[in-house]
């Protein structure tokens, strides 16, 4: 019997420093979709067209406390909407239709540091209320780089408030694979959300060699697992409210070798692989490639509701 594989896009923030030529700021992957938004639309599709199922909304940098930064920036409803269509327009342009709306529901603070997590109530709070501004408009939701129990605990809930089944992707140490960012084994945190139902439980925005050493821990929980991880060298000069373009790239991270480590995490019974921060398109389509080597059924976004 085949293997049934879901394989979602790439990260939509470094592909667009790339294509833009204008200077990455504290809020330039929202800047670029109100200025030049043909080039979001444009990421969507070309990630479409190398074989996700799944359009990934630029909606990472919404959230109350991430806005409060900026000045002059449309409210919060108005930029998920936004997000919305451009994702919609790049999958109408790849004439892949069948790809699902996913919207992005980050660290409402800060990527990599459990530090700075809201007080469990407001966290709650403030993720069901992004859940319930799309709910009408998306196909689902993805919780994406929770580097805390307590974090994970929050979107869970509120989804489950919300009365919707989501995707949980956690972050792990890139020195340890086995620990959370916040330093909590991987482990507990498996046993600290097995209360709840999400969709899958898959590891994310860590080096592929952290998601390899926790994808044996995944293998030994009920839920359904998987993985995409960054291509990053290291995390650590990010600070809340920086500017990722502070973080360097891997050069020893190309197509080839991101499929070598993706088909070891389906090798011990992953069922969702993708890419997160400069994991591109040319990366999802070596993981296509690497599906239809395999003779993987594809799993559509549906698949994951029975």
């Amino acid at each position: 019997m085949s293997q049934s594989v879901l394989l979602l896009d790439g990260g939509m923030g470094q592909e667009l420093i790339r294509r833009s030529p204008s200077a990455a700021h504290h809020h330039w992957s929202l800047q670029v979709m109100l200025e030049q938004p043909d080039l979001v639309s444009a990421v969507h599709r070309d990630f479409c067209e190398a074989g996700a199922a799944v359009a990934s909304l630029n909606t990472y940098a919404i959230t109350h406390m991430r806005l409060a930064r900026g000045e002059g920036l449309p409210p919060l409803n108005s930029l998920l909407d936004r997000a919305r269509d451009l994702a919609q327009q790049g999958i109408d342009n790849s004439g892949r239709p069948e790809t699902a709306l996913v919207a992005s529901l980050p660290p409402l603070v800060a990527s990599y540091r459990p530090d700075t997590q809201l007080p469990l109530d407001q966290a709650i709070r403030e993720y069901r209320e992004l859940i319930e501004l799309q709910a009408e408009r998306v196909d689902g939701f993805l919780a994406e780089t929770i580097p805390s129990i307590a974090e994970a605990i929050a979107v869970l809930t509120a989804a489950d408030q919300a009365g919707v089944r989501i995707m949980l992707g956690l972050t792990v140490s890139d020195e340890d694979g086995q620990l959370l960012r916040s330093e909590e084994p991987l482990m507990q945190a498996l046993e600290a959300i097995s209360q709840f139902n999400p969709l899958a439980v898959v590891i994310n925005c860590s080096k592929p060699e952290a998601v390899s050493q926790a994808i044996p821990i995944l293998q030994q929980s009920h839920f359904a697992f998987g993985a995409y991880a960054n291509g990053f060298t290291a995390v650590g000069a990010l600070e809340p409210g920086g500017v990722v373009d502070v973080l360097e790239a891997r050069r020893d991270l190309d197509p080839e070798q991101y499929a070598q480590f993706a088909a070891e995490w389906l090798d011990a019974g992953a069922t969702v692989i993708g890419g997160c921060c400069e994991v591109g398109p040319d990366h999802i389509k070596a993981l296509d490639a690497l599906l239809k080597s395999r003779g993987c059924e594809r799993l559509a976004w549906a698949d994951l509701t029975p």
